[in-house]
């Protein structure tokens, strides 16, 4: 009976003005109606628009400052930052050695690049394609050079997403693309195979099919070819761990038999 009571003269708590702010702000940020890297409204256009004191508003880009989603600049106001620092960003940056998270981040990629291939190949400028190049050039440098080829790999990668001119693809390659690069030696998932001559040379083969796709400007074969790249890569993940597998299997039976 005093349960019930106390259920009846439950109120529901009304949410804090600042939340109320928060969260249509934060709404326009994931929508990119306030993009990464744009200044915000001032405080006293903030003021007006949501009818709350300075205090209010205040306290709200406090909390999104908090969250990764604005930054302050001395004298210049606040700015939606040009990296994603949310939730998502947050799991990448923490997770770790995890073999299954390596095959899923390269199930990501495959979603996300295989369309900036094709939106690369009919949207890039001249100054775009060049970049790619570039970075294709890099890559064959340092192979040629026996120095780890990862952060030339990633610049392949995001020279593409950039070339689609839609700054989220840049985004997405920025929290996920370090860690998806299996031959960079920073990796958590580098080994010695991926870093040798033979596993790199396939790597830039498959760039150079994507590259003369992107630069023909046919947009099908680079999402082709795009995919063609990551799913190689997937299966070679797999074969890496089903190899540690085997390795460690034979190690077993080896100590069981001394």
């Amino acid at each position: 009976m005093a349960s019930d009571m106390a259920t009846s003269l439950k109120v529901e708590r009304k949410p804090k003005l600042s939340e109320t702010v928060v969260t249509a702000l934060r709404k326009q940020l994931h929508a990119g109606e306030i993009l990464p890297g744009q200044k915000l409204p001032t405080e006293g256009q903030l003021t007006e628009t949501f009818g709350v004191s300075r205090t209010v508003i205040r306290e709200a880009l406090a909390k999104l400052a908090a969250d990764g989603l604005v930054e302050p600049r001395q004298g210049a106001g606040v700015f939606a930052t040009e990296h994603i620092s949310t939730m998502f960003g947050a799991l990448a940056a923490d997770m770790g050695a995890k073999d299954s998270i390596a095959l899923n981040v390269l199930e990501v990629r495959l979603a996300i690049e295989i369309e900036s291939a094709g939106l690369a190949a009919v949207r890039r400028n001249a100054a775009q394609e060049a970049a790619i190049q570039e970075a294709f050039f890099e890559f064959e440098r340092l192979l040629l050079a026996s120095e780890p080829t990862g952060p030339a790999d990633l610049a392949f990668h995001r020279a593409i997403a950039s070339a689609t001119n839609n700054p989220f693809y840049v985004e997405m390659l920025d929290v996920l693309g370090r860690r998806a690069i299996p031959c960079d030696v920073t990796s958590p998932w580098s080994t010695e195979l991926a870093q040798s001559d033979v596993y790199q040379r396939g790597l830039q083969r498959e760039h150079l099919v994507i590259l003369n796709a992107i630069t023909a400007g046919e947009a099908e074969a680079a999402r082709e070819a795009m995919r063609a790249h990551l799913s190689a890569s997937q299966q070679r993940y797999r074969e890496r761990l089903h190899a540690r597998q085997v390795f460690y299997a034979d190690s077993v039976r080896a100590a069981a038999t001394e």
